[in-house]
């Protein structure tokens, strides 16, 4: 349009309906999204329970506290439920409407567990010598040749038992065990079956070594075993009578292993003397390897083997072994640590020996500090 020319009503008001249909469509979508929005914030919350039957269309259903119902189901779903789903029900009626998981599992184990393919080797392992030799022989050598085995007519322990102090390397061994048989290595931390899984702790083992077994060749390590195995003395109350069903599927489980198979069982320990004895008798952990704190000679090729990456100047090795003694290999690793940021305060780009000492007294000194709360 010219300029000082007289406007074109008819386009103008065409111009102006597009506008407002645009803006109108724009506030209903508005209006619906917040409409969603409020209608969330009415609507009651789903309890999760776990399924435990189908009884004539109808669902026994067990609640988080315990107690168990028996409800209706929604159509759709009728068909689908197993024994141990994990299923949403309304909080009024408890009527199942809809499922968690896939089918015949209430949680998935791969969420749970730790799997990886390590690649620490023996050559990161600073002393244990003997602890080395005997997984090898024990682990290592069924994995990679059991035909061995079969020709000379023995059988190789199912489960190995690792125990010692806290920090003596029992974790690193089954890691490099595994790498050195390029197994796949299946990690849980036994105190959190219970811990995490109240009422689910026997089911979640036996799904951990299913998994085991479909993942193979594997190694599965039980950290903190003493936590389901210890001796029970009183098994009254229901939390005691749930970790002594973990221990017993536990128990059932290696029972279940061929001892060629292609998985092996290495559990770890800081107090084997609370062990109960089902679980040390012949065909369960009857290899104990006790990994303990390291001796001089052994402390002194742990400096060095956490130390080689390290921009340092020369460094007396000797003398920090001998400096060191009742420390574990993870408090070494510590005092490395603690060396380099001592230079970084400092400012400077090489770690030096007084780096060293004072990331031993820092280290001691903590070790001291805690033995006195404790003691």
């Amino acid at each position: 349009m010219k300029t000082g020319s007289k406007p074109n009503l008819g386009e103008l008001n065409f111009g102006e309906s597009i506008d407002a249909e645009s803006e109108n469509k724009v506030l209903r979508a508005t209006v619906s999204y917040l409409r969603e929005e409020i209608n969330k914030f009415k609507s009651r919350p789903l309890v999760v329970c776990d399924l435990k039957k189908m009884i004539n269309e109808r669902a026994m259903i067990r609640l988080p506290n315990g107690n168990y119902f028996l409800v209706e189901v929604a159509n759709h779903l009728k068909k689908d439920l197993l024994p141990g789903d994990m299923v949403l029900v309304e909080q009024r009626s408890f009527t199942v409407i809809d499922k968690l998981n896939e089918k015949g599992k209430s949680f998935n184990v791969e969420d749970f567990v730790i799997i990886e393919k390590p690649n620490n080797s023996w050559e990161q392992i600073g002393g244990l010598k003997d602890q080395i030799r005997e997984l090898r022989e024990v682990v290592e050598l069924p994995l990679k040749d059991p035909g061995l085995f079969k020709e000379i007519g023995i059988k190789p322990p199912k489960g190995i038992l690792l125990y010692g102090p806290s920090g003596t390397g029992k974790t690193l061994l089954a890691k490099a065990v595994a790498a050195s048989t390029n197994a796949t290595f299946i990690e849980f931390v036994a105190s959190e079956l219970n811990q995490k899984f109240i009422g689910d702790g026997a089911k979640l083992v036996g799904e951990i070594f299913q998994l085991a077994k479909e993942k193979a060749p594997s190694i599965v390590f039980i950290d903190e075993l003493d936590a389901i195995a210890s001796q029970r003395i009183d098994i009254g109350t229901s939390g005691e009578r749930e970790v002594q069903r973990t221990f017993m599927q536990l128990l059932a489980e290696i029972d279940g292993f061929n001892n060629l198979e292609n998985v092996k069982i290495i559990a770890a320990t800081n107090r084997a003397d609370i062990l109960d004895e089902a679980v040390l008798r012949p065909g369960r952990f009857d290899r104990l390897i006790e990994v303990g704190l390291p001796n001089q000679d052994e402390r002194k090729e742990i400096f060095k083997i956490h130390s080689l990456e390290m921009n340092k100047d020369k460094i007396d090795l000797n003398l920090l072994a001998e400096k060191t003694d009742g420390l574990s290999g993870a408090e070494i690793y510590a005092i490395c640590t603690e060396a380099g940021y001592f230079a970084i305060r400092d400012k400077r780009r090489k770690v030096n020996q007084g780096d060293f000492i004072l990331a031993l007294d820092k280290i001691k000194g903590v070790e001291e500090e805690d033995s006195g709360m404790f003691g």
